[in-house]
């Protein structure tokens, strides 16, 4: 996008960008996963399976994914997200985790939301 010294420009540009973000709100589901340490790991759990069955991410029907930690909400779509995932299949950033270790996820560093 060009850079335009004019308000109305600007404000044009502005509210196409919020009209998005109100479909997302009133058109898509969003799960909303709160993460206690991700700040500490730099990581976000994206959880795939449980107990030797699909879950989290893979089983998922919602359009986006919103990770909350610290006082930020972070959207991603699901689509997106599982691209990211994908490529740490069977790598060391794939653990188990949840209660007992019965679930399996992927360890993704927060930078790779964005």
């Amino acid at each position: 996008m060009n850079y335009n010294n004019d308000f109305k420009y600007d404000l044009e540009v502005g509210q196409i960008k919020e009209k998005e973000l109100a479909d997302i709100f009133s058109n898509k589901k969003i799960e909303v996963k709160y993460d206690l340490i991700a700040l500490k790991t730099n990581n976000v759990y994206v959880e795939y399976e449980s107990r030797g069955k699909k879950s989290g991410i893979s089983k998922t029907k919602a359009d986006f994914y919103c990770f909350a930690f610290g006082n930020t909400f972070h959207l991603i779509s699901v689509d997106d997200l599982k691209v990211r995932c994908r490529k740490y299949i069977g790598s060391d950033r794939d653990k188990k985790g949840g209660d007992n270790n019965t679930s399996k996820g992927i360890l993704l560093p927060i930078k790779e939301l964005f």
